[in-house]
């Protein structure tokens, strides 16, 4: 692998133009008109502009890329996250092209993005999943039928797709045939498939997830990471262990993930979901994202392992580096969020220049992001703005850590959700790990209301 076509914007595409600097490979940046000055622009050795600020228009347009990769000469494209990086026909465009894809094959992806064959590979490989449905169900009655078998209450999961869409919790059965047509067209909307997956809604569960790397002919795990911290499903902070996980579920959930990427053959970075049952600690697989994700630094602090640089040795045919016992996981590591957006007007984006920057610094502080003074927040992408990452030798060590490093940043010009996630992590439920996937919202919106 000589040169590297990034295919992303933002945090991720500095982030895989570091790593592949540090690797002694040339990169390529792909931009809008709206990021002709990004930083992954100025970074990278090349850059091509693909189309005007939309991303339907420029990031999402694999054709463009394509032409770019063709006419710098490259030989690998690297999708981050987002935009293209989970569609498996771009996968095998970038295959049919000649290049090599940063991730798994188009099979793959195309096979564990959808959740009900991914479910399907789970049974294979024998780790556990949500009773739910065999299948996508394509109709009200047909759900109504299922549910009626499984249990209420229900969620309603499209069955093509992820982030959150077309997600719904039904009760009972008037709620079920009220919510599923909206839920439908959103999924149709987002995947271009409305078919539903039904799943048992349980009550109280944290979202716990493994990370996994794979060469083709070996898995390894990279311990695992907790994610019940969401907003509107969105993850908003991220940790590495989790807490409060026993070790006997933590070591049959990371070996239950090793089995299912094993199922599929995996090459590069992937990460299997679960779903921990707070009462009764029982674990089941979810879903698997077949890229690398936002959260992966919180890993990388406590292996020591670059995940970005493994999977770019991995694309160029290099096998797997590391057996599993010597991978350790030592102290804890803790990542938020930093996303343009107003935490006290609903979080509603907050696109705008960046007048003034403070980014915090010392001892085992990370923070991976695109802002500069003079930059501009753009209206028209996701408003994630930065990443701070801690690590401490323990998880109190790192909370502190936490809380020091998100107090010192500072940015003038578009209001952040730093300041907010200081507060979070000074909650006394947070350190004590007393959480849950509902438990965020819950508490935003206990402090709304003793705000008014």
């Amino acid at each position: 692998m000589k040169r590297l076509l990034v295919a992303n914007r933002g945090e991720i595409a500095v982030r895989i133009v570091r790593a592949a600097r540090d690797l002694g490979i040339s990169t390529v940046a792909v931009h809008s008109t709206a990021d002709a000055q990004a930083p992954h622009v100025r970074l990278a050795d090349a850059a091509v502009e693909i189309g005007p600020p939309p991303a339907g228009k420029s990031y999402l347009l694999a054709d463009a890329i394509l032409d770019a990769a063709r006419e710098t000469d490259s030989d690998a494209v690297h999708p981050g996250y987002g935009f293209l990086s989970e569609r498996a026909s771009f996968a095998a465009a970038v295959a049919d092209a000649g290049l090599a894809f940063v991730g798994p094959s188009a099979a793959v992806i195309e096979q564990m993005g959808d959740k009900v064959r991914a479910r399907q590979v789970a049974a294979a490989a024998g780790v556990p999943t949500v009773p739910g449905t065999p299948g996508g169900v394509a109709d009200v009655d047909a759900a109504v039928k299922a549910a009626a078998e499984i249990g209420y209450p229900i969620m309603l999961k499209a069955a093509a797709g992820g982030g959150g869409r077309g997600i719904r919790v039904v009760t009972d059965e008037a709620g079920l045939r009220s919510a599923f047509p909206a839920a439908s067209k959103e999924a149709a909307s987002a995947f271009g498939d409305g078919a539903m997956y039904l799943e048992r809604f349980l009550r109280r569960a944290r979202h716990v997830e493994v990370q996994v790397l794979g060469d083709g002919r070996d898995v390894v795990h990279l311990f695992e990471r907790e994610c019940s911290l969401q907003r509107r499903r969105q993850k908003v902070v991220e940790e590495a262990v989790a807490p409060g996980i026993d070790d006997g579920v933590r070591q049959a959930m990371t070996a239950a993930a090793v089995r299912l990427a094993r199922e599929v053959g995996y090459s590069s970075a992937g990460t299997a979901e679960f779903l921990v049952d707070d009462e009764t600690g029982e674990f089941f697989f979810i879903e698997m994202n077949t890229r690398i994700q936002v959260e992966h630094p919180t890993t990388e602090l406590i292996t020591g392992i670059d995940i970005v640089a493994e999977q770019l040795r991995i694309a160029a045919g290099e096998p797997l580096r590391f057996a599993q016992d010597a991978i350790v996981a030592r102290g804890s590591a803790i990542e938020f969020r930093v996303c343009a957006e107003d935490p006290e007007k609903d979080f509603m984006p907050s696109p705008g220049k960046i007048e003034r920057l403070v980014l915090p610094a010392g001892p085992w502080v990370r923070v991976d992001t695109w802002l500069e003074p003079g930059g501009t927040v753009p209206p028209f992408y996701d408003s994630l703005l930065a990443k701070v990452v801690v690590w401490g030798e323990d998880r109190e060590s790192a909370i502190r850590r936490g809380r020091r490093a998100l107090g010192e940043f500072a940015v003038d010009g578009v209001p952040t959700t730093a300041a907010l996630g200081a507060e979070i992590l000074g909650q006394d439920w947070f350190a004590a790990a007393d959480f849950h996937t509902g438990a965020l919202e819950h508490w935003l919106a206990e402090r709304k209301e003793a705000a008014t």
